[in-house]
């Protein structure tokens, strides 16, 4: 996975980074925002654009902060709740709209402090 957005971005979706990605490959949760690996093209835009520095490259995320990786896969992987099945390549978040609803790990994720 390129680009993963951790901790930071929980609860605050700023969407800025939504803006800058020239693939329309970040999708918006409940709670959080999630780029499918599939979809990004390693360009980095969507970094320097977050004002909480949530976005890094995979190889790169806080100490701590790893499981967002896999979690980031799985927001399209898996099947979320109320839906019958996963998202998969959707092809473009804003065709898309929200998806209004997180992997169990992001929903049940509670920040420090």
């Amino acid at each position: 996975m390129p680009y993963v957005i951790a901790a930071a971005c929980v609860d605050i979706m700023d969407r800025s980074c939504m803006d800058e990605c020239p693939v329309d490959c970040i999708y918006e949760g409940s709670r959080k925002l999630y780029i499918n690996p599939l979809e990004c093209i390693d360009c980095g835009a969507c970094e320097p654009a977050c004002p909480v520095e949530a976005i890094s490259q995979d190889r790169a995320v806080p100490a701590g902060q790893e499981e967002f990786v896999a979690d980031g896969l799985r927001f399209f992987e898996d099947v979320l709740p109320g839906r019958d099945a996963p998202l998969g390549l959707p092809g473009g978040a804003n065709d898309l709209g929200p998806v209004g609803i997180d992997t169990d790990f992001i929903a049940s994720y509670r920040k420090e402090g």
